[in-house]
């Protein structure tokens, strides 16, 4: 088993920029994704060039922030100070304007990070929205034209105190195959967060989670948050700096070996 260590969040602030390529430098973190209209993008994509073993991908954004389009049909989305006003997007009703509009805005924000010579690694996105049922064809649409084959699957890990039901399970399994195989993309096996893998493993509970020949060719992509404020974000780092990964003989990967 492989694991990729990502940090969600780069650019979003300094501090996280801070952090992120702090844990990258002493290899700790193997990846990143970049939020293209965070308030501290280019300090962030200035960086990169520095960790040619890492890999940086796009944290696609419709939460948070100002939009890098100005297209009135994103209106449902914003507040009245045009700026993302958080989780709306899950609640109203995702119309054939609107995805339109967050196509345009997404390929803006990818093109964002390739203006500066950064060449995507993958996708995932901010609060996930890239799972959106309603939003698939955007996103298949979106790794169409921006030619990225390489995508963050939908969680289909969960730590032992979660209570998760079947049918979210099977909805899960089935948007994941749909990922893999509409416009063919190559993920990783599962995908969690650090701290529920650290749970899973300390208690020797990963393997009900993984398929039967988990041991080969098994990579797992791991969330991790460096940098944000909250005891959480501080017990990841204590996890991720422990060794535990190296001591448990667990290898570390990116998306680009993907």
């Amino acid at each position: 088993m492989a694991v990729i260590i990502n940090a969600d969040d780069l650019g979003i602030s300094e501090d996280v920029n801070a952090a992120i390529f702090d844990l990258m430098e002493r290899g700790f973190v193997t990846s990143a994704t970049l939020i293209a209209n965070g308030p501290a993008i280019e300090p962030a994509l200035s960086r990169t060039q520095s960790f040619r073993s890492c890999s940086f991908g796009v944290h696609l954004n419709a939460t948070e922030f100002r939009p890098l389009t100005q297209n009135p049909d994103l209106a449902p989305l914003l507040d009245d100070k045009g700026a993302f006003r958080g989780d709306i997007i899950r609640t109203i009703k995702i119309t054939g304007a609107l995805k339109g509009a967050i196509f345009r805005e997404w390929s803006a924000q990818i093109a964002r990070l390739t203006a500066f010579g950064l060449k995507p690694s993958h996708i995932d996105s901010h609060h996930h929205v890239h799972t959106i049922p309603a939003l698939f064809p955007v996103l298949k649409r979106l790794q169409y034209c921006c030619k990225i084959r390489k995508v963050r699957i939908s969680k289909n890990v969960y730590g032992t105190s979660d209570s998760v039901s079947r049918r979210l399970l099977i909805q899960k399994k089935a948007w994941n195959l749909a990922l893999r195989n509409i416009y063919r993309t190559r993920t990783t096996t599962a995908f969690t967060s650090l701290l529920e893998y650290y749970e899973l493993v300390q208690n020797g509970a990963i393997e009900r989670w993984l398929p039967p020949n988990w041991k080969k060719d098994t990579t797992v992509e791991l969330m991790v948050h460096p940098g944000n404020i909250g005891q959480m974000y501080r017990s990841e780092v204590a996890v991720l700096c422990s060794g535990w990964l190296d001591a448990m003989g667990i290898a570390k990967t990116s998306y680009v070996q993907l």
